[in-house]
């Protein structure tokens, strides 16, 4: 019989508040640095190379390990390994700051993905275990994803402004005191939580991760940036290669990373699939809204960053009002799929804009969308974490991490490529009047491009040459719109599909709140008991040999309602021959 679970406290709440700390400045970091750029450039003079290296060692280092990441800390303690990586991220973030080459700094960029990794799921997989009721744990994670999402904008904010008055290593030195406040307050406000029941940690299984992720979202953004080459084509080959063999492995593993045969529940793998081409579309097309209100509207970064609050907003209140207000009454299909609908809406808005007037456009259109896919991204990181039995929850955060960092790259290449198809096709015809023929070849590249050769013609083939990019840019722009709205419409059509049998509850629990609890609950596969505080874990006898994975029940309804079908993961979890006592985790 179910029972009803404990509410959060005050600690929980400041605690969570710390942990949306944590994923703000994460985010932040992988805007915050577009701005530096140029800054950098001038003091430590790198190559092209080094540039593209510095630019981008922080996201492929993060994507590569999340998923191990994840997998340690369940194992090792998720607040122990949050405190590590926020020491390391601390220090890393001061070395970068202080870099005095090229080569250093994108060491410590590297050093500073590493830590990012530790710190992302552990976030997430933590709001497991602080918050255990069902709707509490959907407010949490929507906070969670509102920090994430707001990150990036205020990122661009915060770095144009500081910019303008201090040294380019300042945008670098604002993640530490984040860092000794998290260290200061993890041990009195975060539980700790480890699976006692764990197997050792398959380092084969985690070289086989970081180098199925990094060359796959390497070559798709070098694809990107640079067209069609062998480089980038072997890179994402290399990586579907590991990836295969990564996936043999955890299939083989009796421990694995990553339990792949959580995939066979509709719930997990339908949101896994909503996380990828959400953040396909949203971080595919946010590439060009920036290039559009500085390059074609003429705004300086800073007055471009809060023309971009009201999006940061939306995302705000999508993710963290909308979405658990709605899931509340509503099955997640049709929530997930108003949201994506309202996000579709919002890139329609946005193939409305000119060449000249667009700012108005701009401003709702982006805000639609955000608030529309933050409602989904909400719903899917929660339905990843809460469907994954809780002693997985870290991998399951790396994973759904992972699964974001990979949408993106994916979203920036294709949608890049499409974008780039149009422009040079609105430019496919003869050099203007006064432009060399070199000139017009690198104007037909990017919009970049034509308004730096733009500089060295005579006033009237410079308008001239401006305004026919601006225009070839719009159009682009434009394109890449209507092309995130039809992917955005597919996604909801997936979603109100593959979660059609998903009531207003978490799959494997009883709105009441009582299966949720770890002891009871199918997802578990065995008792696993944690104790919020902040000290120590106790877990109840636990099968030796590890726990298996149980049964997930898929489309529990509101209270007293039908249930959907059931879905088992892995063979029926037989009766443990011996237990093991439990143990308390320092």
């Amino acid at each position: 019989m179910a029972t009803a679970q404990a509410k959060a406290g005050r600690r929980e709440w400041i605690g969570l508040a710390v942990l949306v700390m944590v994923t703000l400045i994460i985010s932040m970091d992988m805007t915050v640095l577009s701005y530096a750029l140029p800054f950098i450039t001038a003091d430590l003079e790198p190559t092209s190379g080094q540039l593209l290296w510095i630019t981008d060692v922080y996201a492929f280092v993060l994507a590569g390990l999340l998923i191990p990441m994840g997998t340690l800390g369940d194992r090792i303690g998720r607040r122990r390994l949050l405190m590590i990586g926020a020491a390391v991220f601390g220090a890393a973030s001061v070395a970068t700051a202080l870099s005095t080459s090229p080569g250093m700094l994108i060491g410590t960029r590297a050093v500073m993905g590493a830590a990012g990794a530790t710190l992302m799921p552990s976030t997430m997989s933590l709001i497991r275990n602080m918050f255990h009721d069902e709707n509490e744990r959907r407010a949490a994670i929507g906070l969670w994803a509102a920090g994430f999402s707001a990150g990036g904008v205020i990122g661009l904010v915060a770095g144009g402004a500081m910019l303008q008055y201090f040294s380019w290593g300042t945008v670098f030195e604002i993640n530490v005191p984040i860092m000794l406040l998290l260290l200061i307050l993890a041990p009195l406000l975060l539980p700790e939580f480890r699976d006692p029941a764990a197997g050792r940690f398959d380092l084969l299984s985690t070289v086989l991760a970081f180098v199925a992720v990094l060359p796959t979202v390497w070559g798709i953004k070098q694809f990107a940036e640079h067209g069609a080459d062998w480089p980038p084509v072997v890179g994402v080959i290399a990586g579907l290669i590991f990836l295969a063999v990564f996936v043999w492995r955890q299939r083989r593993l009796a421990d694995p990373v990553i339990d792949v045969r959580l995939f066979r529940a509709p719930a997990f793998s339908a949101a896994v699939v909503m996380n990828v081409l959400a953040n396909f579309a949203l971080v595919g097309f946010m590439f060009f809204i920036s290039q559009y209100l500085q390059l074609v509207l003429g705004l300086r970064p800073f007055t471009a960053g809060l023309w971009s609050l009201p999006a940061a907003g939306a995302a705000g209140i999508g993710a963290a009002v909308l979405a658990p207000m709605l899931a509340q009454r509503f099955r997640r299909a049709y929530v997930a799929a108003g949201g994506l609908l309202v996000g579709a809406a919002g890139c329609l808005v946005l193939a409305q804009v000119g060449d000249e007037v667009g700012l108005a456009q701009v401003v709702i259109g982006q805000a639609l969308m955000t608030g529309g896919v933050a409602m989904v991204l909400t719903l899917s990181a929660e339905l990843i974490v809460s469907t994954a039995p809780p002693e997985r929850a870290g991998a399951a955060a790396g994973l759904s991490e992972t699964g974001s960092q990979l949408g993106a790259a994916l979203g920036v290449a294709i949608l890049g490529s499409i974008g780039t198809f149009v422009y040079r096709q609105q430019l496919s015809g003869a050099a203007p009047a006064g432009v060399s023929a070199d000139s017009w070849a690198t104007a037909r590249e990017t919009l970049g491009g034509a308004i730096v050769e733009s500089r060295s013609l005579t006033t009237v083939a410079a308008d001239t040459l401006v305004t026919l990019a601006r225009a070839a840019f719009a159009a682009e722009l434009r394109a890449a719109a209507v092309v995130a709205a039809g992917i955005l419409l597919v996604t909801a059509v997936l979603a109100a599909v593959l979660l059609r049998n998903v009531g207003a509850s978490v799959p494997g629990q009883d709105t009441s709140g009582g299966s949720d609890d770890p002891a009871t609950s199918p997802l578990a596969g065995g008792p696993v008991d944690t104790d919020t505080d902040a000290a120590t874990v106790d877990t109840a006898p636990v099968p030796v040999g590890g726990v298996p994975v149980g049964a997930v029940a898929e489309g529990v309804g509101p209270a007293g309602g039908a249930t959907g079908p059931e879905v088992r993961i892995g063979p029926p979890p037989a009766a443990p021959a011996s237990t093991r006592p439990a143990h308390p985790v320092a």
